[in-house]
């Protein structure tokens, strides 16, 4: 029988009854997945009409088999569907990893897993106003005198939905940053020490992006890299030191103190 009853931290499970509140929450995921791709289905016509908005005005998509329209609108449908279903994704692997954490830690972290789903749609939001149409002009116009440019419909949409997934996924960082800095993992100062080596993996994974080109990585590098820099300042005003567990003091040696000894 699945578990449904929240898992408290003291509370003692079995693999067996790990493995079924997986299950569960797995289930559950499925099933407001498939919700949302029967409402996406239903809509088809304004998902199609919203994907191409990006493109030049003079140009539409098109399509080569019987088949590929029936399929590629199937496809756009569960891409949508992937990102209406994400913020329920955050909560349900929230929930199951909740009991593992001990309460300040639950407490820490909480905030941030509420701004996640956020995040994750200003992203939507990022690269469908200013990384696809950019992204678009730049690639649609490039040596266009040597080719015969067309859009193939399969193309195009997986490219859309790819670079906009990959981009909200780019938008977590502020929740990364503060959530170790909060839990005392790293402090700002050892993360503002090691920036050079943030700003290359932000550079790497904008390259990274489906379709990737010079412009469309430096549009998405810039408001990382502000994301970055405003994190860090943020993590350093709310910054407050891990404290120490007792019966963890350290003497001046290094060593922590042993037992008492008794007069002979």
């Amino acid at each position: 029988m699945p578990r449904v009853k929240p898992v408290d931290f003291e509370d003692r499970l079995t693999l067996v009854e790990h493995l079924d509140e997986l299950r569960t929450r797995i289930i559950t995921v499925l099933i407001v997945l498939g919700v949302a791709f029967a409402l996406c289905i239903w809509q088809n016509n304004l998902l199609l009409e919203i994907a191409n908005a990006p493109l030049p005005s003079d140009r539409e998509p098109i399509t080569f088999g019987v088949a590929e329209p029936f399929t590629t609108t199937l496809t756009v449908a569960l891409y949508a569907a992937l990102i209406l279903t994400f913020p329920v994704l955050i909560y349900e692997a929230y929930a199951y990893v909740l009991p593992a954490l001990s309460p300040r830690e639950r407490k820490t972290l909480l905030p941030f897993m509420l701004m996640a789903p956020f995040l994750f749609l200003a992203g939507i939001v990022f690269a469908y106003f200013v990384v696809m149409p950019a992204a678009t002009d730049f690639l649609l116009n490039f040596n266009e005198s040597e080719f015969n440019i067309e859009i193939r419909a399969k193309d195009y949409y997986s490219f859309v939905a790819l670079t906009s997934i990959a981009v909200g996924i780019l938008f977590q960082i502020p929740t990364g940053i503060l959530a170790v800095t909060r839990l005392g993992i790293f402090t700002p100062r050892q993360i503002a020490a090691n920036r050079r080596y943030a700003i290359l993996i932000i550079a790497v994974l904008a390259m990274l992006l489906p379709g990737t080109d010079p412009v469309t990585m430096i549009i998405s590098m810039v408001p990382l890299l502000l994301l970055f820099e405003g994190s860090l300042l943020l993590a350093r005003v709310l910054y407050k030191p891990v404290p120490e567990e007792p019966g963890t003091e350290i003497e001046p040696s290094g060593e922590p103190p042993g037992p008492p000894v008794e007069p002979a």
